[in-house]
């Protein structure tokens, strides 16, 4: 049977409405060795205010440089079962569906070989498996590719793809977000695997521009379905919001970010020229406003957590391009900037950061795309504008043209 330990600290995190970790923990640790003793040393670490986890170096499996995080406590004589309690990282399917058989596959396989708990899921995307043994990890890999089964990204590397539910669920899907997020995750096996960048790279589709994946919030690379028609507008359906109560002038015109909205005489108009495809206007009124014409995605980078310089929102580089299989000017798109950034920054430095100290500018040239209005964050605050030779020759040729 586990030890069992004494936890007056922890036994406050259970108290209140909310489900809590330490009930997790205990309910495994009645089973499992080592989540007993990683509730003694948490609650060690809650009297002592101290944190008793290390990082010891790079562990993983043969041919794999990410997929597990190394994991180690300081107390390995008072919590012996503990000494390692690495992470593995195992790359979930598109959209987060699993069949209740799959889910009984993978936790019967970390009941044998781990501690039992587990994230569902981490923020990238993988199911997070918390605590196992370095002698244990060839064995856990070879149980999990056996069965279909593959490790998700870790380190400096491409972090496993991830997507909302798009078209299996959502009417408002422009792409299919699901087909997207495999076949990138297929095309960037080696980057996924092998780490050999400065940084992280996490790449997030999202069906349109609602973003219930978060990509536009924490994406290195976001993909964002979108559409360029007119939005359709079913008057009589507006009628019926407004007879429901919905004050469709506060709720609806005057949310619009670039105010291409009216609401007069029970008629509700829209600018489409001025249109940004925000969805917050169709989100809100499903029944009475939608897409049409051509679909396809906006590529926006640079979103990251608050590390080095401070949390950052992406910024739009192509606001339209093809989303069709075999995706292969997505997938080109997707090289180019990674080559650029790969190119350029230091160690640590996510492509968000690079943008900030390089400019959009020298991005822009590298990918071969045009500078857009959505790119500009705010006007110029210098009066000066530097020319480079090649200016100057294209000048030059067209008025001796």
């Amino acid at each position: 049977m586990p030890k069992k330990y004494d936890t007056p600290l922890l036994d406050e995190l259970e108290k209140g409405p909310y489900p809590s970790f330490v009930t997790e923990i205990k309910k495994a640790a009645e089973t499992s060795d080592m989540s007993a003793d990683a509730l003694g040393q948490i609650e060690k670490s809650y009297r002592d205010k101290i944190p008793y986890w290390k990082h010891g170096g790079i562990v993983g499996v043969l041919g794999y440089g990410g997929g597990v995080i190394g994991r180690y406590s300081s107390l390995p004589e008072e919590f012996p079962n503990i000494a390692h309690f690495h992470t593995v990282r195992i790359n979930q399917p598109s959209g987060f569906f699993y069949t209740t058989k799959a889910l009984r596959e993978i936790c019967d396989i970390w009941d044998k070989y781990g501690s039992g708990l587990t994230n569902m899921h981490g923020s990238t995307g993988d199911i997070i498996f918390l605590g196992t043994d370095t002698a244990n990890l060839e064995a856990i890999f070879a149980e999990f590719s056996s069965r279909g089964w593959d490790l998700g990204g870790s380190g400096s590397a491409m972090r496993t793809p991830s997507c909302c539910i798009g078209p299996a669920r959502c009417e408002w899907a422009n792409i299919d977000t699901l087909d997207i997020c495999y076949q990138l995750t297929q095309e960037f096996q080696d980057e996924l695997h092998r780490p050999a960048w400065p940084y992280k790279f996490k790449v997030k589709v999202a069906g349109c521009a609602t973003d219930c994946v978060a990509a536009i919030a924490r994406a290195d690379c976001s993909i964002i379905g979108t559409w360029k028609g007119p939005i359709l507008v079913d008057q009589d359906e507006v009628k019926n919001y407004a007879k429901g109560g919905m004050n469709i002038a506060a709720e609806i015109v005057r949310m619009c970010p670039t105010g291409c909205m009216s609401y007069k005489n029970g008629e509700l108009k829209v600018a489409d020229e001025d249109c940004n495809r925000c969805m917050h206007c169709i989100a809100k009124m499903t029944k009475a406003l939608r897409p049409s014409g051509e679909r396809g995605a906006a590529i926006l980078l640079g979103s990251k957590a608050p590390i080095v310089v401070g949390s950052l929102l992406s910024w739009v580089v192509v606001p339209f391009i093809k989303a069709e299989p075999p995706y292969d000017e997505l997938k080109e798109m997707i090289r180019n900037i990674i080559e650029w950034w790969d190119e350029h920054a230091k160690p640590r430095e996510r492509i968000g950061e690079l943008i900030e100290v390089k400019g959009m500018r020298s991005l822009l040239e590298y990918i071969g795309v045009d500078p857009q209005p959505q790119q500009i964050k705010h006007p110029r605050k210098d009066p000066f504008i530097f020319f480079t030779d090649e200016d100057f020759e294209k000048v030059y040729t067209k008025d001796k043209v």
